[in-house]
């Protein structure tokens, strides 16, 4: 393809080259793939101009909205000054120390060391390597359908098929049972369990290891696993039992912090989580390529006499944004507003699901909200294909959703924090429109 003096390539010439040049990993939503090319507030908009309610916030990354004015501001403010644009941590620079102070006043307290990355896959990584490294054992127990990244030790913890490789190391991983409450593996129901699930990180640890192990790593919502949202006693039991078999708790927030869980900043810390390290990405710089991992002070200091180093890890503009994202998050009350919009969410989805059958499950926390569809309620048949098709429905009217769950029929809804209540009714009003058109196909 000649690409010379070309401003714009249509969708055809993109995906063209992704076709040649891409790696077959790489996929697309939709029959006729979008190309988004602006965004705005809550809203994006493709190369012929049509509006869309971006309902899954890129992929649950916009948190105060796409292209707030004030991370414009500052950006732009930046480049005039001709700031520095990569500095390393070898360098002083005003804007890392100031994320730092800003993100450990938000954490659990403890939590006080701060690394920063350029993902999340990134931050587990070191998470892995700072747990392993404190306690002198290999061992990571992680959950079925967990996700925490396209690394090598990440896609080590990953409890879905479909993400793995055939030459895939797995060693020194293991896998405790999912806190499924809707698909239990012991066939209970959440008012008649005895935590069954957090008991069986303990069986998994005393018949999978040798009885000692670095870390346990879970999700305070499980994302890619289809917003799975275990109760909070789930968390407390299994942070006793990691913690009794010497490990440390990973608490992966890479897309539940920043305030989505419409509680604190950082879930963990709502749900009184007593994690070891906290992760996190996505949402905490708005879109830009910046992760974290805080971690306790014994942790960190075990780690000395080491070196650990990420070239664009902490670079001036990230932080910037990363900053400037926490400030817009507390001053325009946007985890409140989470809070208030995801019960309107929840409530008018579960009033949906009194109409249509094809939901099995309305479940999440804030701006985190998951409706699972099943081909039977009685069976639980994963609905992979309706699943697809109300995509479809809602794209063509204006309404980006997400997809997860273990044959991804789980559509995510994870919108930036800014929403309000005639957008959140938008997306209850699509949805319903969606089903009834699915029920008249099917």
């Amino acid at each position: 393809m000649d690409l010379k003096n070309k401003s714009n390539l249509t969708n055809e010439e993109i995906l063209d080259t992704r076709k040649s040049h891409f790696l077959p990993t790489a996929f697309l939503y939709y029959k006729n793939p979008l190309q988004l090319v602006k965004g705005k507030g809550c809203y994006v908009y493709d190369e012929k101009g049509n509006e869309y309610l971006d309902s899954f916030g890129g992929i649950v990354c916009i948190s105060a909205g796409h292209n707030h004015p004030k991370i414009k501001e500052a950006l732009i403010e930046m480049l005039k000054d001709d700031e520095i644009q990569h500095t390393s941590t070898i360098y002083l620079n005003k804007h890392i120390a100031e994320l730092t102070e800003k993100v450990i006043s938000e954490a659990p307290k403890g939590l006080d060391k701060c690394s920063f990355t350029n993902s999340g896959s990134e931050a587990n990584e070191l998470a892995f390597i700072a747990a392993r490294n404190a306690t002198g054992e290999t061992m990571v127990v992680n959950l079925r359908h967990g996700y925490h990244g396209g690394t090598s030790g990440t896609l080590a913890n990953c409890g879905q098929s479909s993400w793995r490789f055939k030459a895939q190391p797995v060693a020194s991983t293991t896998s405790a049972m999912e806190p499924y409450c809707y698909r239990c593996p012991f066939n209970l129901k959440p008012e008649s369990c005895s935590l069954e699930c957090a008991k069986n990180v303990e069986t998994t640890i005393q018949t999978s290891t040798h009885g000692k192990i670095a870390a346990f790593i879970a999700e305070p919502v499980m994302g890619v696993g289809g917003f799975i949202s275990p109760p909070a006693e789930y968390f407390h039991e299994v942070c006793k039992i990691t913690h009794n078999y010497g490990g440390k708790y990973i608490s992966d927030e890479v897309q539940t912090a920043s305030g989505r869980g419409g509680g604190n900043f950082f879930l963990t810390k709502e749900l009184k989580i007593d994690a070891d390290i906290i992760t996190t990405a996505k949402g905490f710089g708005n879109g830009a390529p910046i992760g974290a991992v805080l971690m306790k002070n014994d942790i960190a200091q075990a780690m000395g006499g080491k070196l650990y180093f990420n070239t664009f890890g902490g670079d001036p503009y990230q932080t910037k944004q990363a900053l400037v994202t926490m400030d817009i998050i507390e001053e325009e009350k946007l985890i409140q507003n989470a809070k208030e919009m995801g019960d309107i969410l929840l409530s008018g989805l579960k009033d949906l699901m009194k109409k249509h059958e094809v939901i099995g499950d309305v479940r999440g926390r804030g701006l985190l909200v998951g409706i699972e569809l099943v081909k039977d309620r009685k069976t639980k048949e994963y609905a992979k294909d309706e699943t697809l098709e109300v995509m479809e429905f809602a794209k063509d009217r204006g309404l980006l959703i997400g997809k997860g769950g273990f044959l991804g029929n789980v559509i995510r809804i994870t919108p930036p924090l800014s929403i309000n209540k005639k957008q959140v009714e938008k997306i209850i009003s699509v949805l319903d429109e969606a089903f009834f058109e699915l029920a008249k196909q099917r």
